[in-house]
């Protein structure tokens, strides 16, 4: 066998062994779980959105556990404030000067809970987080620890007291991963797992940790690999043809015979950080499923998580009971394959 197919055979292993550990406290949910895992491999962040009771906050606390990484959870509420995220200055009555007390925001995987429940300022000191790796407090920039990957959930029932992300921190989401009820059959094995105690909730797994399955520095190995995957111009072309197609713009309307039936139904498309985000997204499919070549499939899977959240849909997409998922599937029905 070819040396690389022996790197990817490590990376797969790592892969899988993570698969393997949380499947042992979630049951079902593969695609959350993939999806962690992507956004972890490609250093982006992920905002989950889903009812209460999906397991959404035990996935990411056994992620954390499993990777190794430090880990803090952020509980935001309309009260917070950016001090309680990313730390403030403290006097000092001894030196009569001021130290830094850092806030939970420095922290390798930070869970930020119902995230849109904070006020817009709590926000913005998280996208400066995010995007930026670093934080502000008083005059001094303070870096955040490597690697820094951000989990954020949202209820997407509740809107009172609720305060919407804007779209600038939707965009530094790398994916958008909808978490759906459990089928029957799992639910059936929820059911009967928690009633024999085999199955742990929250507050349980607390208790009892996991060990790391590896160690934080397999994840530049892994990402070594993803890299190494090759993706074809003309699939760097389709990936750019998929994002051109959902910009309401003359740049986008290449397609407009194909394009006119959707294209009232969206104010603003996505960005070119979209196509960065699906050429990486699409590569590290490809070496879940021991590739190292991206077929239009792989695009295709990944898109929906990348470009959900960065569509701003119009008023006419509303009253046509339309979603964002519509939207893309549309485009994707549409845009030729290579």
């Amino acid at each position: 066998m070819k040396e690389e197919g022996k790197k990817f055979e490590q990376s797969l292993a790592v892969i899988n062994a993570v698969r393997e550990r949380m499947a042992e406290r979630i049951i079902g949910q593969n695609s959350l779980v993939d999806g962690i895992i992507t956004a972890w491999i490609a250093g982006g962040h992920v905002l989950l959105e889903g009812v209460p009771g999906l397991a959404k906050t035990l996935a990411v606390k056994t992620f954390a556990e499993l990777s190794g990484l430090t880990f803090k959870r952020i509980q935001f509420t309309p009260d917070l404030l950016p001090a309680d995220l990313i730390g403030t200055l403290v006097y000092e009555g001894s030196s009569g000067g001021f130290s830094v007390r850092k806030g939970p925001v420095f922290a390798n995987l930070v869970l930020a809970d119902e995230i849109n429940r904070a006020p817009a300022k709590v926000q913005s000191a998280l996208l400066e987080a995010m995007a930026e790796g670093q934080v502000t407090i008083g005059e001094s920039s303070h870096i955040l620890p490597r690697p820094f990957f951000v989990l954020a959930t949202q209820n997407p029932i509740e809107q009172e007291g609720t305060y919407p992300l804007p779209e600038a921190e939707l965009d530094r989401f790398l994916l958008k991963l909808q978490v759906p009820y459990p089928t029957l059959a799992e639910e059936a094995r929820i059911v009967t797992a928690s009633a024999s105690g085999a199955l742990q909730n929250a507050s349980d797994a607390k208790k009892t940790r996991v060990d790391p399955v590896f160690a934080p520095e397999a994840l530049y190995s892994i990402r070594k690999d993803a890299d190494s995957v090759r993706c074809d111009e003309s699939i760097v072309q389709y990936i750019v043809s998929l994002v051109a197609a959902t910009r309401p713009s003359p740049e986008g309307r290449k397609e407009r015979k194909v394009r006119d039936d959707y294209q009232k139904y969206i104010s603003f498309g996505a960005s070119p950080r979209a196509s960065i985000a699906l050429h990486s997204c699409a590569k590290i499919r490809a070496l879940f499923e021991g590739r190292d070549f991206v077929l239009p499939e792989d695009v295709k899977a990944v898109a929906p998580a990348v470009l959900r959240h960065r569509l701003v849909l119009s008023y006419e997409a509303g009253s046509d009971g339309l979603s964002s998922d519509d939207i893309v599937a549309r485009i994707l029905s549409l845009v030729s394959i290579p």
